[in-house]
């Protein structure tokens, strides 16, 4: 709703609330006038006394909040304006309902003080009821509005953080498979144009697919299967490569970029650096949104220990947190042995 129409509402309302207040309290003055002129009466004075009242509100929601809340300006000199205007609000209020409304409307003269203190006892209580109930909305709206932007800035950081997080995985993987190429082309070997192409394919990948938010799981394993294929021609019969899945919908949605990291990390940490045969088994399996994902590669033994968190796996496990509410973790390192078991719920992805 648009915030004309709100104000002119707010003001409706406090103005039926205001007139029943007049209507009940000149009840003892009006004994022998009809019900219904002093329902008009009460109307009329509602809507005699509302300027005042309108002065101080927007003052105080325009100006005197701002100016409390700015660090720059000194408070004594804002709450002392405050304090001026309210009491020419005040003398406001009393000059119409003393001089206008007391005599016109009702047709009565008053018979105590204009600075009778039981009456402006009163006209503060008026005034002090409708500004409160203002500032108090005012103060709303703005708490809200605040947690909004900080939502939204926290929102625009970690979106950020996530666009760097998937970015650290491209370099490393590019470099290795022009690499790669570089060794086929001078080898004048067949298989160059080959991954070429599945160079481009992986390419096209990174710069289009995964900026989104989710991809379907086969896609994520096609790129996976185009990966290995590069770093099966590399290594040619001196590596083995077991992937083994069991998906029951190739449509569930997952974050991109979300496992490779892992499969890259089984190369440059365990295969590229072992001297004899080396294997990797990877192991899939996706059942009503649950996600299993193994990954086990050799290592030497001389190799320091790697954990939970080495680079690749705190990059994996702070994209994990960033993503998804429900997944869990481990690392286990024995012997000429590493291998990584994650299982997520990837039903409890949620949008940054």
């Amino acid at each position: 709703m648009k915030r004309p129409v709100l104000h002119i509402l707010f003001w409706l309302v406090y103005l039926i609330q205001d007139s029943l207040l007049y209507f009940t309290w000149m009840i003892p003055f009006q004994k022998d006038v009809p019900v219904n002129r002093q329902v008009f009466f009460a109307i009329a004075t509602a809507i005699a006394v509302l300027p005042p009242k309108l002065f101080i509100v927007y003052y105080l929601t325009r100006l005197g909040i701002k100016k409390l809340m700015d660090e720059g300006r000194k408070r004594v000199w804002t709450i002392a304006e405050i304090l001026f205007v309210f009491a020419a609000a005040l003398i406001l209020f009393r000059i119409i309902f003393y001089f206008v409304s007391l005599p016109m409307i009702y047709g009565l003269h008053a018979k105590e003080l204009f600075f009778d203190a039981r009456n402006i006892l009163i006209a503060v209580l008026e005034i002090g009821y409708v500004a409160g109930i203002a500032i108090a909305f005012k103060l709303l709206r703005m708490q809200t509005v605040m947690k909004e932007r900080e939502k939204s800035l926290v929102k625009e950081k970690l979106e950020t953080e996530l666009k760097f997080l998937r970015n650290q995985a491209n370099p490393h993987f590019l470099f290795n498979t022009l690499n790669n190429i570089y060794a086929l082309a001078r080898k004048k070997s067949d298989k160059t144009p080959e991954v070429v192409m599945k160079l481009s394919e992986l390419l096209s990948f990174m710069l289009y697919e995964s900026g989104k938010d989710t991809i379907s799981i086969a896609e994520e394993i096609k790129m996976m299967d185009d990966y290995l294929d590069l770093e099966r021609i590399r290594y040619s019969n001196r590596l083995s490569v077991q992937f083994r899945k069991n998906i029951d919908n190739d449509a569930q949605p997952i974050a991109p970029l979300l496992l490779l990291p892992l499969v890259e990390n089984a190369f440059k940490h365990g295969v590229s650096e072992t001297r004899f045969d080396s294997f990797i088994n990877i192991e899939i399996l996706l059942k009503n949104g649950q996600l299993h994902f193994f990954i086990e590669n050799t290592i030497e033994n001389d190799k320091p220990r790697l954990s939970v968190n080495s680079i690749g796996l705190k990059n994996m496990k702070r994209q994990l947190e960033l993503m998804y509410r429900e997944y869990d973790l481990k690392v286990k390192h024995e012997g000429q042995k590493f291998a990584v078991n994650i299982n997520i719920n990837l039903n409890s992805y949620g949008k940054i």
